[in-house]
């Protein structure tokens, strides 16, 4: 499974509230759908996209889509099994298969948060059109019932990172330290933020919370390299030599310990 599958995987796992109304009866006539309200076919359809959900990340993508077929069958206008088949598809490297599924789904759903989150997050990776994200993820963030508004926080970004948008990449991550303060994912992105920036106090303030709420063998190579560029730069040079070893022992094969080997500092 690609690194951005795997991110998208937690927010597919939660299916979002049925954006169907309810009509008719007495009080008002326009309710939002709960589960409660579901028909027998879309009951038979959420089971299909949950058995999905689990072929995915067991990475049996063909099954998988199968399953998910079987949901759209089931209920055509299910928009959450048009974004989970975008996953899969983004995972299988088929990207304008699922770059059509992304948007087929936020026809169907276009106030969905998660699916903003989630098409945000392709377009600025495998879709390489991190401007354009930007975008979804400020919508995103706008719907007052989203779930994990931190989770959008952190990957606009890391995504105005991609672009060389500090000011708003930090502005998104200091919004995402106030809501989230033990977030792995938001020391590391401000500590990359300020270690652009040169600030490698304040970087190194926020390596120093990240290896406090995470463990180093959790750490991706890129975090890790970061890391230890951070702790090259205040001449911490005992941490540096622990994350050196992790990055060692863990990723020997990645460009970031190729870079640590050549002194690319």
């Amino acid at each position: 499974m690609t690194v951005l599958a795997g991110r998208l995987v937690p927010c597919v796992l939660a299916l979002a509230l049925l954006s169907a109304c309810a009509a008719g009866g007495p009080g008002p006539s326009r309710e939002l759908k709960t589960a409660s309200d579901q028909t027998p076919t879309e009951k038979r359809a959420q089971i299909r996209l949950e058995l999905a959900v689990g072929y995915f990340q067991d990475r049996k993508f063909e099954v998988a889509l199968d399953e998910v077929k079987q949901a759209i069958a089931a209920n055509p206008d299910y928009a959450d099994a048009y974004g989970v088949r975008a996953l899969i598809y983004t995972a299988m490297g088929q990207t304008q298969l699922a770059d059509e599924n992304f948007k087929h789904a936020l026809r169907l759903a276009p106030r969905n948060p998660d699916l903003a989150n989630n098409y945000g997050l392709f377009l600025c990776d495998a879709g390489a059109r991190p401007q354009e994200a930007l975008g979804y993820f400020d919508s995103a963030l706008k719907n007052p019932v989203y779930a994990s508004p931190s989770k959008a926080m952190v990957n606009a970004g890391n995504c105005a990172l991609k672009i060389k948008n500090i000011d708003a990449a930090e502005r998104y991550l200091l919004d995402a330290l106030r809501y989230d303060p033990d977030q792995p994912a938001v020391s590391a992105g401000l500590a990359r933020v300020y270690f652009e920036r040169r600030d490698y106090p304040r970087a190194g303030f926020f390596i120093n919370r990240l290896t406090e709420t995470a463990k180093l063998d959790t750490l991706s190579a890129d975090v890790l390299w970061l890391a230890i560029r951070v702790k090259r730069m205040l001449g911490d040079r005992s941490l540096e030599a622990s994350l050196a070893a992790q990055l060692r022992k863990r990723y020997p094969g990645s460009p970031e310990y190729a870079a640590l080997e050549s002194g690319a500092f």
